[in-house]
């Protein structure tokens, strides 16, 4: 590789090409689902092939998914490449989780679940949708906590929530962390914690706070009291334990998953994760951070602070250049070519940044020089697209996210 700051980084001899990736890529560029072949070009030596792979509209994602966390993908990601590259048993990875998209769409298909986060949240978030306990269970839990027992521990918090509620949320805390503190908390308090992370902060009704910003992050204090004094408005009562049960009914409406065997979730970078067996992974399905346009730790400050967690001690990756970022991922590759079997896939996507200024796949396609998979095609998802233009960052949604961008790597 010409670039210095990769040059230096270790490389695997590269065995003979295979023609073994013919079959996925013959049924990617002849997918037709949603009406319209799928579009061929080589841009910058890349092949690419574009299509509209997979809408939140196809189909409803398991209730299982309904979880907000910032920068996540929709699970019909994942879905379409376990369907096509694993078969049930086999182990299915994420060295990003995040909320855990990818490992519980794998359980949910019968694969064995392997995920990794840097952030403590993410196995808070992931573990209990594996094995969840029933709504009777959970509105039992709910009933032995005592509600008026919580002691507020910093006033500034309420800024999003009423004394009362903020008094029951105190109390959930402490609940959680007592029965914590003497052994890890068992299947349904893992759940109830689960699901109060998940609605501390939001819009509506249906979550703890005052309105706030989106679910998926928690602003500031000095942020939201400038959003209260804008609306006007002041924290009300909110019944936490009612809250709960209620986002419970809704997580389980699809009904109990099938039972999870042998999972494995892991904290750690996603450059070194010793405890993955050699050659035991099918396939890798992941997104990591992209470069500085989501501020991971600042979104889930209020999370952190419920789970007990120091937000200051998550490391989580954060590049404002692209040669640093690249050279994250080029750690990664090295990592998921130890753990990934002969003939597994990793589907790296990376999405658009900077009104899709920054390519990021082209990043990831070089990283993965050198290195023992064979770089098939980059995949671009793009949702009612009318011109090729579109997926470089043209036409409607041009800030933010446009796209779904996949560099599709097979291992030697």
């Amino acid at each position: 590789m010409n670039d210095s700051h990769l040059a230096t980084l270790p490389l695997f001899p590269l065995p003979p090409k295979t023609s073994a990736r013919v079959d996925f890529y013959g049924e990617v560029r002849r997918f037709d689902h949603f009406g319209r072949a799928s579009l061929e070009l080589v841009d910058a030596g890349i092949p690419y092939l574009i299509n509209e792979f997979w809408t939140a509209v196809q189909r409803q994602s398991h209730s299982l998914h309904e979880i907000s966390y910032r920068g996540c993908f929709k699970a019909q990601l994942p879905e379409f490449f376990i369907a096509r590259l694993s078969e049930v048993g086999e182990a299915v990875y994420d060295p990003f989780a995040g909320r855990g998209t990818t490992p519980v769409q794998a359980a949910l298909m019968g694969r064995r679940p392997v995920a990794n986060d840097i952030n403590p949240l993410s196995a808070m978030l992931t573990r209990p949708r594996f094995n969840p306990p029933t709504l009777q269970e959970v509105a039992r839990r709910l009933r032995e906590i005592s509600w008026e027992t919580g002691e507020v521990e910093n006033l500034d918090l309420l800024a999003f929530y009423s004394p009362r509620t903020l008094r029951h949320i105190c109390a959930l805390r402490g609940w959680l962390a007592h029965r914590g503190s003497a052994r890890p908390l068992d299947a349904v308090d893992d759940w109830v914690r689960m699901v109060a992370l998940n609605r501390l902060t939001g819009h509506s009704a249906g979550f703890f706070s005052v309105y706030t910003m989106p679910p998926n992050q928690a602003v500031s204090l000095s942020a939201q009291r400038k959003i209260n004094e804008k609306r006007g408005q002041i924290p009300p009562d909110r019944d936490v334990s009612g809250i709960i049960l209620k986002k419970s009914r809704t997580l389980l409406s699809d009904g109990l998953p099938p039972p999870v065997m042998g999972d494995q979730l892991l904290c750690s970078t996603a450059d070194l994760t010793p405890e993955i067996a050699n050659d035991s992974v099918t396939l890798t399905v992941t997104s990591p951070p992209f470069l500085d346009i989501v501020q991971y730790a600042d979104d889930n400050w209020l999370r952190c602070w419920f789970a007990g967690i120091d937000v200051a001690e998550v490391a989580i990756s954060h590049h404002r250049l692209e040669a640093g970022w690249q050279e994250m991922v080029r750690r990664t590759l090295l990592e998921l070519a130890r753990v990934t079997r002969s003939g597994g896939h990793v589907a790296f996507e990376v999405g658009e940044v900077r009104g899709g200024r920054v390519l990021l796949e082209r990043l990831v396609w070089a990283a993965a020089e050198g290195l023992p998979f064979e770089r098939l095609f980059v995949m671009v998802n793009q949702q009612e697209f009318t011109k090729t233009a579109n997926c470089w960052g043209v036409g409607n949604n041009a800030k933010g996210t446009n796209t779904n961008r996949i560099v599709m790597l097979r291992r030697h």
